[in-house]
This record gives C-alpha cells, sequence and structure tokens, in this order.
C-alpha cells in the first residue's frame, strides 16, 4: 500500500521577510523528510482555509489575524500550529489554547535594539509602536525595561485611536510633528520593519536628519524593507528560518501521534544587521563621522586603518583619540566589528562557502576570519552557521 503524502496547509504571508522566512524553514524540513503536498495562497497578512473534509487536509500552520479564521482552524480538529498567536489576538477562543505556537521572542529583540542604540553613544530614546497589536505592546515593554535598567526612560508615541485617522496619508503628519519635538540627538525603535519605514518617511518629512539626530532600527530584518529605506534601515534580525524548521518537525510530530502535548516553539533574535540609519554616533564629530561612514561603506574590500586615516585626512593619533572618546573603541576594533557582523549576515543569510564569506566581508583568509570570528562571537563561523540555519 503506497504511503499517504501529508498534506499542509500553510497560512503564512509571503509579503513579509519573517513570513518568507518561516516558509523557507518549512521547505527545508519538507525536503529532508518529506514530500508534503503545501496549500498555499501567495500574499499578505489577509489569508483563507482551504475547506479541509474536500481537501483531506493532515495539518496546518497559520498566522491568525482575525477571531474568525482563528474559529475556522479550531473547528478543523487536525494537527495545527499556529504563529504569535499570544502575541497577535486575544486567546478566549475555545480550542486555541490547546494548539502548539512558534512565537518571537519580542523581550530578547527588543533588549538587542536598546543595547545597539545604547552602544552608539545615545542617552535619549523613544519607541514607534502599531495601536491595538500585543506583539508590539511586549516589544515597547522590554525596550522600556532594557533603558531602565541602564538609568534611563524612552519617549513613547501613541497612534491615532481612531481607525479614520490610522491610515499613514492621515497618520503621517502627526508622527512627524511628534519627531520634530523630540529632543535630539535620539535613538528610535520601531516595533517592526514596516513601521520603521513610516519613521524614516515621518523623519524626512520634519527635516529630522537619520542618523545625525535620530537614529531609526527596526525588528525583522526584512532586507527588501530595509534595503530599499532612505537611508537603508538597521533590523533586529531574527531566526525565521531555524524557527520554521522547527516547526515543521513539530508538525510532523504532531501529525504522528508523536507529540500530542501543545508545545512553543520560539524564534530567537541573532543580532542587529546594522545599515545607515544608526550609522553614527550620538556625540557628533564631522571627522569621526566621515570615518564610521567610510569604514562601513568599505571594511569589505580589506582597507585598513592608514586607509581612514588618509580619508579624513587627520594625523593617526588624533583620529585614535578622537574616535575612542566618540565611539568608545578604535578605528581598527570598528573595522573588525563591522567586518564580524558582515560575516555573520553571509552565514545567516547565504549558502556561500566559507572562505568565500571570509573573502566577501574583507577578511584576508579564512584562517584570520575565523579567529576573529571566535573572538566576536565566542564560536567558529561553521558552528554559527550549523545553529542558525538547522
Amino acid at each position: 500500500m503506497p504511503l499517504k503524502t501529508p498534506k499542509v496547509a500553510l497560512l503564512i504571508e509571503t509579503s513579509r521577510g519573517y513570513g518568507r522566512n518561516l516558509l523557507r524553514g518549512v521547505a527545508r524540513y519538507a525536503k529532508h523528510h518529506g514530500p508534503w503536498d503545501f496549500y498555499i495562497t501567495p500574499g499578505d497578512f489577509a489569508q483563507t482555509l482551504p475547506l479541509m473534509q474536500q481537501w483531506g487536509g493532515d495539518g496546518i500552520i497559520a498566522r491568525l489575524e482575525t477571531p474568525a479564521i482563528a474559529r475556522e482552524i479550531c473547528a478543523a480538529k487536525i494537527p495545527t500550529i499556529i504563529l504569535d498567536a499570544s502575541q497577535n489576538i486575544p486567546l478566549d477562543i475555545p480550542g486555541l489554547s490547546d494548539l502548539s505556537e512558534v512565537a518571537s521572542d519580542s523581550d530578547a529583540a527588543s533588549r538587542m535594539a536598546a543595547e545597539h542604540l545604547l552602544d552608539r553613544g545615545h542617552t535619549q530614546f523613544a519607541y514607534v509602536g502599531e495601536f491595538g497589536r500585543i506583539w508590539s505592546t511586549k516589544r515597547q515593554a522590554g525596550f522600556l525595561s532594557a533603558l531602565e535598567e541602564r538609568g534611563y526612560e524612552a519617549h513613547i508615541y501613541e497612534p491615532p485611536r481612531a481607525k479614520s485617522k490610522r491610515g499613514w496619508e492621515q497618520e503621517q503628519s502627526v508622527l512627524a510633528e511628534w519627531l520634530a519635538e523630540l529632543p535630539k540627538p535620539i535613538g528610535i525603535m520601531a516595533c517592526n520593519d514596516d513601521r520603521g519605514r513610516q519613521v524614516l518617511d515621518a523623519c524626512r518629512s520634519a527635516g529630522v536628519r537619520v542618523p545625525l539626530e535620530a537614529a531609526v532600527v527596526g525588528v525583522d530584518n526584512d532586507e527588501l524593507l530595509c534595503e530599499l529605506a532612505m537611508p537603508p534601515m538597521s533590523s533586529v534580525a531574527l531566526n525565521a528560518d531555524a524557527g520554521g524548521y522547527r516547526a515543521a518537525a513539530l508538525l510532523d510530530d504532531l501529525m504522528n501521534g508523536r507529540q500530542t502535548e501543545p508545545q512553543q516553539v520560539i524564534v530567537e533574535p541573532v543580532g542587529v544587521i546594522e545599515r545607515r540609519s544608526t550609522q553614527a554616533t550620538a556625540q557628533y564629530d564631522p571627522d569621526v563621522a566621515a570615518a564610521i561612514l567610510f569604514i562601513h561603506d568599505h571594511a569589505a574590500q580589506g582597507i585598513g586603518v592608514d586607509d581612514v586615516v588618509n580619508h579624513v585626512r587627520l594625523a593617526r593619533r588624533t583620529l585614535e583619540i578622537r574616535f575612542r572618546e566618540v565611539v568608545g573603541r578604535s578605528p581598527y576594533h570598528e573595522l573588525q566589528r563591522v567586518r564580524v557582523e558582515r560575516a555573520r549576515r553571509l552565514l545567516m543569510e547565504t549558502d556561500m562557502p566559507i572562505p568565500r564569506v571570509a573573502a566577501a566581508a574583507g577578511f584576508s583568509s579564512n584562517a584570520y576570519l575565523s579567529q576573529v570570528f571566535q573572538k566576536w562571537v565566542g564560536t567558529t563561523p561553521s558552528r554559527f552557521r550549523r545553529e542558525h540555519r538547522t
């Protein structure tokens, strides 16, 4: 008798990087342990459940954007894993609390954003969230908690409560006015990359210079959104690929009766991917700012400190002193930090062989990458890739 191919409905947005990376992890698991027959409707957050009895579905992985879709899924009574339910909609729907969940670690992501801004010397902070979103409120709480532990507070943006005023055309002027009145320089966390792009748009409208007057960091590291922002936006990367893989493994266990109790899969943040929106320091020095931008633009080309010195046309000792006063580390260490961050990003997001990662990040050899990576990250490049891609 031929084995039945499991049919799995994926109600996950393909329009954003987080959803695509989750799906990529699910696809990897099915490739290794399948095959699976998938139902998927590419698009934004609005999803529709197939008629499960006619389709003969065996499992569901879904984001619950509305109570209506949550009730449909609970009524299907088949193995299901839901995305961020505890951070998205109330859990008072019968049967919802009995389902397994994939949840991003909002507290850890917010703490990484706070540390990133603190590391750039900021002492004034702000948070911009989404109205009525539980996950946004949790990220706000994590950001405030991380700052309070260091003796700081944050300005909190209050989005319009009326739905008619929450469209971006109506809200942009409100946010721009609020940003213009904030003390400067200021470090701003946006609840996600969509909101971060809106903050950048509002900064331009208000004449607030990014990153010199306002540094902006988002969450999710949606590469397309972040790279197309003006300026390109720094963001906390979540290990959604690995989360999708683990979610698929859990669903496999649920469909085959190896697991019966609801479980939670945590998607951990792996670090801030730094781009132009935070590539400055709160203690502004034009020569140091020029040196930082030169390092970020050319670190992957194998430049050294002498190249930085020649670019800013200062004596090496003078640059070293002013750089340490403003940044808290030497130009050499900033070069190493930027190269390590680029290597981390390539290891997480590509299948590039490690010797090519070393060259693309600006290291002279694979051995030198391994030596520096071990010192900065605490593990080898190959182990880091295994831990964040499986």
